[in-house]
């Protein structure tokens, strides 16, 4: 799978090491930045990671920042990705599951490795249900819908 990834200077560490765990699980990455510990703009970091979902350039993504929130916030502000800020794989199933969640936010100062892995391994082996969730979805964005 293409995963791209994203992190402020709070979340470049977890993103680095995440990074590296899901090219040895075999996955395509792209790492968008940052990396380093100088301060960045996390809006700039989602908005970037948000456009490579959106153009079809990775099929998932995973943003990091301090809290998850800001960065999560950032990437939902484009129509065509659904992040879902989570600290816990069920959360993170869930989101795949029923809200078709195509990038996963976390707080690298909330969130250890080995959670983090856990919830991103969630994440990626979940699939959506489609259903009664796939209306609720498209509702979500519905000017996507109108350019099919």
């Amino acid at each position: 799978m293409r995963i791209a990834l994203a992190a402020d200077h709070a979340g470049y560490v977890l993103k680095d090491e995440l990074a590296a765990w899901l090219r040895e699980s075999g996955h395509e990455v792209t790492d968008l930045g940052t990396n380093s510990p100088d301060s960045v703009d996390y809006p700039a970091f989602g908005s970037r990671l948000a456009e490579t979902i959106a153009s079809g350039s990775a099929h998932r993504g995973v943003v990091v920042c301090g809290s998850g929130i800001g960065i999560s916030i950032a990437v939902n502000r484009n129509p065509a990705c659904r992040c879902a800020l989570v600290n816990e794989p069920l959360s993170a199933a869930l989101a795949r599951e029923h809200n078709d969640a195509n990038v996963l936010a976390l707080g690298a100062r909330l969130t250890g490795p080995d959670l983090a892995k856990a919830c991103i391994a969630a994440f990626l082996d979940t699939d959506f249900a489609g259903g009664r969730h796939q209306r609720r979805v498209d509702m979500l964005s519905p000017q996507l819908q109108d350019s099919d």
